[in-house]
């Protein structure tokens, strides 16, 4: 079996799931420190909330694609690629947003969440319910950016499904080690490699979303939904012409190229649009990011 595709998924899974175990175990930390253990229960339930909302997410996301396949069977060869981009896009959008958001919020993350712990054991019999909602609402966060990249890389190969159980579990294993074995690691440099291998996982979806649009446009002039031809030629509709064609010497289904494809971007058939595209998104995402990560980079020295 082939555990390539499983590669972004895991590194996905196991960035997101080690800042939401980064979450409670502060959130853990605050209460032993308050000696208000009893509300423990509270930080379980809501990881067991965040996990069950976002494995809904995934349920309702695949029952409503599967449901609309089924009503409007004459148009699956659009509906499929069309919501392939559709949730190759959003995915685009959210990992890019935590990509740079978090990046930014992680110096003050501790202080942040301790206050809001420590506000929340003012609130007596509240508390409970605020310690809930804090960690409902981090995991459910970080698990829907999960989900919505699980979904457009599954779609592609159920083996993606074993990245992301995997790096669900060496997160937990990570927050375990960290929080209660007292295992030290550098935390920024963890994320800063994480996040370089992230920039350039969510350049290869936009590459994937270039080619989702052109088939999506590709099926309409097909089927003669609208007037006149979409496609500007044979090969694509919205692409131009093809860039490269290495299928021959480095194809992109077998290994080392479907390496390169899952963790880099690499096609063996690149069209213009798509190289434009991905340079776009490298050039200012990334731009976005190692700007961010400067204050990081000062504090430390």
């Amino acid at each position: 079996m082939d555990l390539t595709p499983a590669l972004p998924t895991f590194f996905v899974t196991l960035r997101e799931g080690v800042e939401a175990a980064l979450v409670v175990g502060i959130v853990l930390a605050c209460l032993g420190k308050a000696q208000q253990s009893s509300l423990n229960r509270w930080v379980y339930l809501g990881i067991g909330a965040g996990l069950g909302g976002s494995v809904l997410v995934g349920i309702i996301i695949s029952a409503s694609v599967a449901q609309v396949q089924q009503g409007f069977p004459t148009l699956e060869p659009i509906i499929e690629p069309l919501f392939d981009s559709l949730f190759c896009g959003i995915a685009i959008l959210m990992l890019s947003w935590m990509l740079v958001w978090m990046t930014r919020q992680s110096r003050a993350l501790k202080a942040d969440i301790e206050g809001v712990v420590n506000t929340a054991l003012t609130d007596g019999d509240a508390a409970g319910w605020s310690i809930f909602s804090l960690i409902s609402i981090a995991v459910l966060r970080e698990g829907i950016e999960t989900m919505l990249f699980v979904f457009t890389t599954v779609q592609q190969s159920g083996v993606a499904l074993l990245g992301a159980i995997a790096g669900l579990l060496g997160a937990t294993t990570l927050g375990l080690g960290l929080f209660r074995w007292g295992i030290r690691i550098n935390l920024r440099q963890f994320f800063q490699v994480m996040g370089v291998l992230l920039l350039l996982i969510i350049g290869g979806l936009v590459i994937s979303l270039c080619r989702n649009l052109d088939a999506t446009l590709y099926a309409l002039s097909s089927l003669a939904l609208i007037q006149g031809n979409l496609c500007i030629s044979q090969q694509s509709c919205l692409l131009g012409p093809l860039l490269w064609d290495t299928s021959t010497v480095l194809n992109d289904h077998r290994f080392p190229g479907i390496l390169l494809k899952t963790l880099l971007g690499y096609r063996d058939h690149l069209y213009v649009g798509q190289l434009l595209a991905y340079l776009l998104f490298i050039l200012t995402v990334g731009s976005l990011y190692f700007r961010s990560l400067r204050p990081l980079v000062s504090d430390g020295q």
